[in-house]
């Protein structure tokens, strides 16, 4: 019995570090790093992606766009909370990515918003994703699909997602 933990823990930690590897092109100035999507259920129409976006340039750049074949639509997104109300809305002219820092997007605030999946997203299949930056251009990343509840955290871990009041999420809306 004890090595079925063994095993069980040794696959669990191949599936994290697998998604933690940073993805770039050569020649690019962003690197993508730890991009991971949740797992949908069945009927799910939308999903989301999540990663950090690396600018190692002296100027700012701007994550424009993205595509990829898992879904009919793909938008750039930010949630948050305003006046108790959970709001989502898309950033139509993209996201900014300040010279020399970085963006994390991730559950409840920024990210690459799937609109119209061909199918669900299933934990532990990859699927590709292009990113579209004004100045990088396009880069290519795999995007592992984690389980239904993931909350992956900035060290390749699960955590928990919790708002400022100790209460639930509230309602939400779409913008």
């Amino acid at each position: 019995m004890h090595s079925l933990f063994k095993f069980a823990f040794v696959a669990l930690l191949t599936t994290f570090a697998g998604s933690a590897v940073a993805q770039t092109t050569a020649t690019s100035t962003i690197t993508i790093e730890q991009p991971w999507a949740r797992a949908t259920a069945a009927g799910a129409k939308t999903g989301a992606v999540y990663m950090t976006l690396d600018n190692k340039a002296s100027t700012p750049d701007r994550l424009a766009g993205a595509s990829s074949d898992v879904a009919d639509k793909i938008q750039i997104h930010e949630m948050k909370v305003v006046n108790g109300v959970m709001q989502m809305r898309e950033l139509a002219g993209g996201l900014s990515i300040p010279a020399s820092g970085s963006v994390v997007l991730k559950p409840g605030s920024y990210h690459v918003m799937l609109i119209g999946l061909k199918k669900p997203l299933t934990a532990g299949e990859k699927f590709p994703l292009t990113l579209i930056f004004e100045k990088a251009g396009n880069i290519s990343v795999t995007v592992p699909v984690q389980a239904m509840g993931a909350m992956e955290d900035k060290g390749g871990g699960m955590g928990e997602m919790h708002d400022n009041q100790g209460g639930g999420m509230g309602h939400m809306e779409m913008k």
